[in-house]
This record gives C-alpha cells, sequence and structure tokens, in this order.
C-alpha cells in the first residue's frame, strides 16, 4: 500500500487486483476501480486491461462499452492478450464499435498467437463460420486444437464437431468422442446431449443406453431441448431405466415447451392413450396440432383422427388451448 500511495503503477495494479478479486481484503469494486484508474493513467497494460473490464462488465462502475473499448484498446496496443482478445470480442459483438469481423480477427489473432486459449478457439469459430476471414476448416481445427488442449470447453466442443463430421479432418467418431467427452466434463451442456447421442447409437463407442441416459440427464437438467426428449424416450421405452411413463411426461412436456416438434408429437401420443397422464383427448389434440404447424406429418394425421372422437367442446378447447401455447411463444 505505501508503494501504491507513493504512485508506483505496478503497486497500484496490484492492489487493484486485490480489491477486484477480493484477495486479503475484503472484494470492493470501488476500490478496484480507483487503483485500476490510477496505475492504467501510468500506462499499466494489465490495468487498463483491467479497468476496461470493469467498463465493461459494469462493476464498480456504470457500464459502458465504449470507456471499456478505450482502455481495452490502449491495453491492446502494448501486446496485453487479454485485452486483445476482448477488443475482438466487442468488435465481434459490435459493443461500443461499429461490428466488424475482420476487426475481431485481428484482435484475436494477435492474442491467439500469445498463446491465449479464449482468442484461439474463437478465432477457429471465426475460420469455422467464416467471418472475417475465408472458410478454412484446416486453420478452424488448427487454433481449435491449440485451444482444446488448454481445456477451453467451446474449442473441445468444436473440435469434437468437426472430427464427428469430418470437416479439415478424416470423419472419426472415437476422436470425436474423445473431446466430446473432455468438453462434457466441464458441463457443456450441448455437448453432453452429444455425448448422449453417440452412446444411445454407438458411434465412436459400444452402443450403451445407461450411458447416453446419463449424459442426457446431465444435459436435459440444464435446460437441452433435445436432451429432454431423448430422455423422455428412455422412459418411455425402458431403455437402461425402469419404464416409467409419467417421468416421460415430465422430459417430453419440458422438451414440448421449448418447441421440439417430436416432443410435442409424443406428449400427444401420451396424452391420448392415457400414458403418465390422465386421457386427454384436447390435449393430444392441441399438442398434435402445435407440431403439425411446425411440419411433422404425423402429428397431422393423428389430431385429425383424434379429432372424430372428440366433441365439439372438445374441439374448441383444443384450439384454444393450442392458440394460447403459440401466443405465449411469440411474447
Amino acid at each position: 500500500t505505501p508503494l501504491a500511495e507513493q504512485g508506483d503503477a505496478k503497486a497500484q495494479y496490484g492492489l487493484g487486483f486485490m480489491y477486484d478479486k477480493g484477495r486479503s481484503v475484503p472484494q470492493n469494486y470501488t476500490t478496484a476501480i480507483k487503483w485500476y484508474r490510477l496505475s492504467a493513467k501510468q500506462g499499466h497494460a494489465r490495468a487498463q486491461s483491467g479497468l476496461g473490464l470493469m467498463y465493461y462488465q459494469g462493476q464498480g462502475v456504470a457500464r459502458n462499452y465504449a470507456t471499456a473499448i478505450k482502455w481495452f484498446r490502449l491495453s491492446a496496443k502494448q501486446s496485453n492478450a487479454i485485452a486483445q482478445y476482448n477488443l475482438g470480442f466487442m468488435y465481434a459483438k459490435g459493443q461500443g464499435v461499429i461490428q466488424s469481423n475482420t476487426t475481431a480477427v485481428k484482435w484475436y489473432r494477435l492474442a491467439a498467437e500469445q498463446d491465449y486459449a479464449f482468442a484461439q478457439s474463437n478465432l477457429g469459430l471465426m475460420y469455422r463460420i467464416g467471418l472475417g476471414v475465408t472458410r478454412n476448416y484446416v486453420t478452424a481445427l488448427k487454433w481449435f486444437r491449440l485451444a482444446a488442449e488448454q481445456g477451453v470447453a467451446e474449442a473441445q466442443s468444436n473440435l469434437g464437431d468437426m472430427y464427428a463430421t469430418g470437416q479439415g479432418v478424416p470423419r472419426n467418431y472415437a476422436t470425436a468422442l474423445k473431446w466430446y467427452r473432455l468438453s462434457a466434463e466441464q458441463g457443456n451442456a450441448f455437448v453432453q446431449y452429444n455425448l448422449g447421442l453417440m452412446y444411445h447409437q454407438g458411434q465412436g463407442v459400444a452402443l450403451n443406453y445407461a450411458t447416453a441416459v446419463k449424459w442426457y440427464r446431465l444435459s436435459a437438467e440444464q435446460g437441452n431441448a433435445l436432451a429432454q426428449y431423448n430422455l423422455g424416450a428412455m422412459y418411455q421405452k425402458g431403455l437402461s431405466v425402469i419404464q416409467n411413463y409419467a417421468t416421460a411426461v415430465k422430459w417430453y412436456r419440458l422438451s414440448a415447451e421449448q418447441g421440439v416438434a417430436e416432443a410435442q408429437f409424443n406428449l400427444g401420443l401420451m396424452y391420448a392413450k392415457g400414458q403418465g397422464v390422465l386421457q386427454d383427448y384436447s390435449r393430444a389434440h392441441m399438442w398434435w396440432n402445435v407440431s403439425a404447424s411446425q411440419g411433422d406429418k404425423n402429428a397431422a394425421k393423428n389430431w385429425k383422427i383424434v379429432e372424430k372422437r372428440m366433441t365439439p367442446a372438445q374441439i374448441a378447447e383444443a384450439q384454444r388451448l393450442a392458440s394460447e401455447w403459440v401466443a405465449k411463444r411469440q411474447k
């Protein structure tokens, strides 16, 4: 503290960092801002980067993207990789600047070349999609691999995708599975779903319904709609779990509410048969109607069939429920 108070930029940065992260002192963003600013004004690159992040996140100060850009730029010009990455991210999103994928790529590349893993991951994505650069799967693979080997979950996921689909590399499900697993173990819900699917279908691994259920459940509990649908199907069919229609209905409903047509169809079927719920033709009709509106031809056939068993009042109720559901989704 004495050095910081005497104007030592390095000490001021260190003190700001301690208050920012709550290291050895109570966390205090306002005090962190004070010390970061004093250090940043003396040209300390890490303080400039830290101050930019405080403005970006609105910690200890009102969120201000333009001011965040100012400090990130000053730091980035001193080759601070974190600031370069953040500057690239803000150009990619158009936050505080005119959106520019080309400029985003420029800053991502500078950070990536300093081995900053998140920049490598994002640069890989720009090459994979073709944003700000010509699409190049081989180059995307290179950057994803560098980031994935440093443990970035999104890079591991994308690397797994490229091996699963054969983009820039021969298709290899076993290698895809390896990278998916590493990403899934970090809690990536979409990859947990993909991993479940590979065990479910026996792609790159021996078919294993129990392991599929494990990964589907982890993903479904995080709200992944496709995992919720597949988990519902496992319970409906009793694949590696005790058949339980009520639990199938639970997962189908969560998925259906998120708009998955197949889940809506199956939920309609459960209502029509009275499996896991009381038989209710109106709700069966409603879910098949909603599913059919998304192009499910079987759902369109089924609601026309069930309609013949329904009273005019039940049909009106089904149409009301469908209209309410659609209106709720459009809000």
